[in-house]
C-alpha cells in the first residue's frame, strides 16, 4: 500500500450560476495499493462530498465534482518532504509576494484559522 496526493477538483455554482466560475482545488491524501485504485478511490471521495445547500441569500449552491486532475504517489513521509509544486506567474511579482505574506501573518494571529483535520 501506498500514499498518493490527489487533486480533486469541483465547480461551485451560486443561484442560476450567472457569475463568474467558480472552483474548489482540493488536495487529499489517498492509500491505495496502486495508482489506478488511489485515482478511483479519489473519485467516489469527490462524488461523496458534493454538497447542496442553500447560502445566507437563500440561493442554491451547488458544490459538482469534476474529477481528479493529478495524482502523485508519495514517498517516504520525512519531515519536510515536498508534496507538491506548483509555479505561479503573476503580472506583479511584489503584490503577489504582499498577498502571500499577509495569509501568512492571519495563519499565526488569527484565532478563526482552522487546521486541516484528515479522517
Amino acid at each position: 500500500m501506498n500514499w498518493y496526493l490527489a487533486k480533486i477538483i469541483y465547480r461551485i455554482i451560486c443561484g442560476d450560476g450567472d457569475h463568474t466560475a467558480q472552483f474548489d482545488e482540493q488536495l487529499r491524501l489517498v492509500y491505495a495499493a496502486n495508482k489506478e485504485d488511489a485515482f478511483y478511490k479519489a473519485q467516489q471521495i469527490g462524488r461523496k462530498e458534493e454538497e447542496t445547500f442553500y447560502n445566507l441569500k437563500n440561493e442554491l449552491v451547488q458544490w459538482r465534482f469534476i474529477n481528479v486532475s493529478e495524482l502523485y504517489k508519495v514517498g517516504e513521509m520525512i519531515d519536510g518532504a515536498e508534496l507538491y509544486s506548483r509555479i505561479e506567474e503573476k503580472d506583479n511579482g511584489d503584490i503577489y509576494a504582499d498577498i502571500v505574506n499577509r495569509k501568512a501573518q492571519g495563519i499565526l494571529h488569527s484565532d478563526s484559522h482552522e487546521l486541516l483535520q484528515l479522517v
